[in-house]
């Protein structure tokens, strides 16, 4: 299929992208901190850490469902659906909105993740301003509203996530979007192998490798942990009554995540539509 001058904009943007990630050198401090984290979890019997990772694993795929079977994601895909018929009246399913050109769906997509960076921003100004059971349920708030951004960025780009092979590519995406930045290189290679393996009509089960988290991942329960000390530390400094201080941790922390989440996972599924326009 022939590429506009847009498509080639914007497809020369994400191999300028790719190649960034790719150059990314880390610091000093953060390869300390990576072998500090790799020896502490060392000291773990390998059957800990199995379970734990089991575990998250488990929760993750838990949540997914539990959000692609909400009414809010029934009413959220309802309402790109209706987007997309802005543009195609004749438009019946959310695949159709991958045939919609790269502009349009930017447009619908870019709406999802401006209002899933406000629900960040939001969520973490409470979580600074309440009290201990608002700050406990920070880290499961702050998964829901960055993993449904995923499969909402998903949907914008005509990939419906209830079938195995888009849900694990979802929580994958999810997964690799939450790594620190020195570690999304690899991430991202991964998530480029798989899709060149599978073929167009094999798209429905999944035969990949089905474990998401491991020791890569721990770097972002700590850092929110860090934000909650943070925030305790600062929430009886108020001004006029007003916790300002630890408000604006929680909610600068929260939308930086939600912003890192939203722009790795609009760039992988740029690469979806241009790889099944053929490019």
């Amino acid at each position: 299929m022939s590429l506009t001058e847009r498509d080639k904009k914007v497809l020369g943007e994400l191999k300028e992208w790719e190649i960034s990630l790719s150059e990314y050198i880390p610091n000093d401090l953060e390869l300390v901190y990576d072998k500090y984290i790799e020896r502490t979890f060392s000291l773990l019997p390998e059957e800990v850490q199995e379970q734990f990772f089991s575990k998250f694993d488990n929760w993750l795929f838990h949540l997914h469902s539990f959000i692609q079977g909400s009414h809010l994601q029934t009413d959220a895909k309802d309402r790109i659906l209706s987007a997309g018929r802005i543009f195609n009246p004749e438009m019946d399913s959310i695949e159709e909105m991958r045939y919609l050109s790269i502009e349009q769906i930017q447009y619908i997509a870019e709406q999802q993740i401006a209002r899933h960076r406000l629900y960040s921003f939001v969520q973490g100004g409470m979580t600074g301003s309440g009290g201990n059971l608002v700050l406990g349920a920070d880290i499961p708030a702050l998964a829901v509203i960055n993993l449904r951004a995923v499969q909402l960025i998903a949907m914008s780009y005509g990939f419906e996530v209830n079938t195995p092979f888009e849900m694990m590519t979802a929580l994958k995406v999810f997964h690799v979007a939450m790594m620190p930045k020195r570690m999304q290189a690899s991430g991202w290679n991964e998530l480029m192998e798989e899709l060149k393996q599978t073929e167009d009509d094999d798209l429905y089960f999944y035969h990949g490798k089905e474990e998401l988290t491991d020791i890569t991942w721990v770097e972002q329960p700590i850092k929110q942990l860090m934000k909650a000390v943070c925030i305790l530390m600062f929430r009886k400094r108020r001004i006029q009554g007003v916790p300002i201080i630890s408000m604006a941790i929680g909610a600068g922390a929260n939308y930086q995540l939600t912003r890192k989440v939203t722009d790795f996972a609009h760039k992988y599924y740029q690469m979806r539509y241009f790889v099944h326009k053929g490019v």
